[in-house]
């Protein structure tokens, strides 16, 4: 953003969204520039700003991208024994897309591959989950029937009435407190 003052002193300032870093830049009167340069400084950087906002896009859509193919192969590398044949080539596949949009540096071509990778991905974790959930959900099954035909002393009905009680040893109270006599 740029702002001008009454006294001809032009702020530029940029900040990075990604990181947060702010850059400022103050050109004053003092510098020798004259209204007419800082006129023309304020046109040019005008008559860039579709130029930027492309270059901002493709930079936005490149991290975007690289994230996430790094993500996956990060991902894929420590978990490619547990998958198959179809789903290893469709990952090395989009992945292999991926690199090469980045390469080009096609904005179009790095949203396209990245939907693609990203698909890939969510197919990967899908896979994973499903092979975590279906040892996980054994284990339950064999725990819950363990409990349920248990040694007969447990019992599943949930109608009984049950009284939740403290239970007290009186010989134990009435020797504290002949304890207690004896002492005072």
């Amino acid at each position: 953003s740029f702002d001008i003052d009454a006294n001809g002193i032009v702020n530029v300032s940029a900040k990075d969204v990604g990181t947060g870093r702010e850059q400022k830049i103050t050109i004053t009167a003092s510098s020798g520039l004259s209204k007419d340069e800082i006129d023309k400084m304020m046109k040019d950087a005008e008559s860039h700003s579709a130029d930027d906002e492309a270059k901002k896009a493709e930079i936005e859509a490149r991290n975007r991208l690289d994230g996430l193919v790094y993500n996956v192969e990060k991902t894929f590398g420590e978990s490619k024994d547990k998958l198959g044949d179809s789903e290893i080539s469709e990952i090395e596949s989009a992945i292999a897309d991926a690199k090469n949009a980045l390469k080009d540096g096609d904005v179009d071509a790095m949203n396209n591959t990245f939907e693609a990778l990203q698909s890939a991905s969510h197919k990967l974790a899908e896979v994973l989950y499903s092979q975590q959930a279906a040892p996980d959900g054994a284990a339950d099954e064999q725990a819950s029937s363990a409990s349920a035909g248990g040694d007969g002393d447990a019992t599943s009905s949930s109608d009984e009435d049950v009284i939740d009680a403290e239970y007290v040893d009186a010989e134990e109270v009435s020797a504290d407190e002949e304890k207690k006599e004896e002492s005072e």
